[in-house]
């Protein structure tokens, strides 16, 4: 992981881009892991704005257990 860098750089994200590298970015209360993307779109439940950000590993891909089958009529 890299140092925590002020959002006030957030437009230099595009030149830290690596394949396998995302970006936790942090208002202090919440935190967003996101691709370089300027202007960062918040998620409507974020009321402070980003204070800093920092790249880090993307995170492996979890698989879901599959669904269960529904239950058919019972004879």
């Amino acid at each position: 992981m890299s140092e925590w860098i002020d959002f006030e750089r957030w437009p230099d994200c595009k030149r830290m881009e690596r394949p396998g590298i995302v970006f936790e970015v942090t208002n202090g209360d919440q935190t967003l892991l996101t691709g370089c993307v300027v202007p960062l779109p918040l998620p409507s439940d974020w009321v402070a704005h980003p204070l800093r950000f920092r790249a880090v590993p993307q995170p492996r891909p979890r698989h879901s257990s599959p669904l269960p089958k529904p239950a058919g009529p019972q004879q």
